[in-house]
C-alpha cells in the first residue's frame, strides 16, 4: 500500500510546530532555579508564545489566502529555526520571553495554513482523518519538545537542548520545502480587504463562535496541566529531575495513537455526544491527578492527552467543514481563540499555583471543562455528523 507523501509532510509540519511551542515546559523547574524566579513567572516564557500565536493567527489566514499555501508553510518553518537558536543563547529570563514571544509570531503560519491545506486538499469526507494525522504528528511533536529537553538538559544544559531542537526544525523544514505538493484545491481571496470582511462573517456563525470557545478550553487545559504537573512533580514526595519529567509526557503520546481514530468514533457517536463523552472523560482523568499515587497521576495525564487531543482533531476538522471559503482565516480565528486559551492556561492556574497548589489549579481545569460542556451542548445539537 503507496504511502501518502502529503499525510507524511502534512504530520511533519504539526511535529516541528509543537516540538518548537513546549520546548521550555519540562525544563520549567531547571529555569526557574537558574534565573531565580518563581512558577508563575518563569510559566511565562509559555504565555510569551501562545500570546504572539493568538495577536497573529487571524492575519496569518488573511495573508495565506492571498498568497496561497505552500510558500507561507515553508518560509515559516524555516523562519523558526532562528529564534530557537536565540532562546538558546539567551542572557536572562527576559531575553528569554523575548525570543519565545518571536518564536510564537512564526508558528501561525505553519499549523493554521496546514490545516486549511488538509480543508483544500482532500474531500470533505477524509478531512477529520487526515486532520487526524496532522493532531498525530502534533501530539508526536508536543512529546518530542518535552522529552527531547528534559534528557538533553540533565546530560548536557537547556541550552544543547535548544539548539538540538533548532537542528530538528531545520531538517522538517526541508522536508516540507522538498516534498509538500503545491496546491490545487485553494481558491485565492482577492485581497486582504475581502479576507478581512470573510473573518467577519466568520464570527457571526453561531458553529464556529462555538466551536472557537472550545478551542479556547482545550490549550487552556493542556497548558495549566503539563506546566503545573511539572512543579507538582519536582516537588516533594516526587523530586522528579528534568529527565523524568520529560519522561513523564510519554503520556502525551496518548494523543499520537487515538487521534487518527477520532473519524471513525464521531460517525457512530455523532458530533455532539462523541464531544460530550469526550469533555466527560477528561474531567475523570483531571480527577485522578488530584491522588496522591503517582500511578494516578500518570493515568490521569493520560487521559487529558487523549482527550483534548481528540477535542482538538474534532474542532480543526469542523471549522473547515463550516468555512466553505475563506478557510484560512476561518482556522486563524480558531488559532486565536485557541492559543489565546493557551495563554491564559499559563497564567491563571499560576495565580490558582501561588493560592492552593496543585490541587487548585486542577480545580480551573475542570471548571473550564464544565464550560466546554455547556458550548458543546448548546451548540452542537444539530451537529449529528
Amino acid at each position: 500500500m503507496a504511502i501518502d507523501s502529503r499525510k507524511v509532510v502534512v504530520a511533519t509540519a504539526g511535529f516541528c510546530t509543537f516540538l518548537n511551542l513546549y520546548s521550555p515546559q519540562a525544563l520549567l523547574p531547571v529555569l526557574s532555579h537558574e534565573f531565580g524566579v518563581g512558577a508563575a513567572e518563569i510559566s511565562t516564557i509559555m504565555t510569551a508564545s501562545t500570546l504572539a500565536i493568538a495577536l497573529t493567527a487571524p492575519f496569518t489566514g488573511a495573508t495565506a489566502d492571498v498568497l496561497g499555501r505552500k510558500r507561507v508553510i515553508a518560509a515559516a518553518m524555516f523562519a523558526v529555526v532562528v529564534p530557537m537558536v536565540g532562546a538558546a543563547f539567551a542572557a536572562d529570563v527576559q531575553a528569554l520571553i523575548a525570543w519565545r514571544f518571536v518564536q510564537g509570531l512564526l508558528l501561525p503560519p505553519i499549523f493554521g495554513v496546514t490545516v486549511a491545506y488538509i480543508g483544500d486538499e482532500w474531500p470533505p469526507a477524509q478531512v477529520a482523518g487526515v486532520a487526524g494525522i496532522y493532531i498525530a504528528g502534533s501530539s508526536l511533536g508536543g512529546f518530542c519538545g518535552r522529552f527531547i529537553p528534559g534528557l538533553l538538559g540533565d546530560l548536557f544544559g537547556w541550552r544543547a537542548a535548544f539548539l538540538a531542537l533548532a537542528g530538528l526544525s531545520l531538517v522538517g523544514a526541508v522536508m516540507v520545502a522538498l516534498l509538500l505538493p503545491r496546491e490545487k484545491g485553494f481558491v485565492r481571496s482577492p485581497g486582504l480587504l475581502a479576507s478581512a470582511r470573510q473573518m467577519l462573517r466568520h464570527l457571526k456563525n453561531p458553529q464556529l463562535l462555538a466551536t472557537y470557545g472550545i478551542g479556547f478550553g482545550v490549550l487552556f487545559n493542556f497548558i495549566a496541566v503539563f506546566t503545573y504537573v511539572s512543579f507538582h512533580l519536582a516537588a516533594p514526595p516526587y523530586h522528579f529531575s528534568s529527565t523524568l519529567l520529560g519522561l513523564v509526557f510519554v503520556t502525551y503520546l496518548a494523543g499520537t495513537v487515538i487521534a487518527p481514530m477520532t473519524g471513525w468514533m464521531m460517525a457512530r457517536l455523532g458530533r455532539r455526544r462523541f464531544v460530550l463523552a469526550v469533555i466527560a472523560a477528561w474531567a475523570g482523568g483531571a480527577l485522578l491527578m488530584l491522588l496522591a499515587p503517582l500511578p494516578a497521576i500518570i493515568a490521569g495525564l493520560t487521559f487529558c492527552a487523549a482527550c483534548g487531543m481528540l477535542c482538538q482533531t474534532i474542532s480543526t476538522g469542523y471549522v473547515t467543514e463550516i468555512a466553505k471559503e475563506g478557510r484560512s482565516s476561518a482556522v486563524g480565528l480558531y488559532v486565536t481563540a485557541f492559543y489565546a486559551g493557551g495563554s491564559m492556561g499559563a497564567f491563571l492556574p499560576g495565580l490558582a499555583w501561588e493560592w492552593g497548589g496543585w490541587p487548585a489549579a486542577v480545580a480551573m481545569v475542570l471548571a473550564m471543562l464544565a464550560a466546554m460542556a455547556v458550548i458543546a451542548a448548546l451548540a452542537y445539537r444539530r451537529a449529528t455528523a
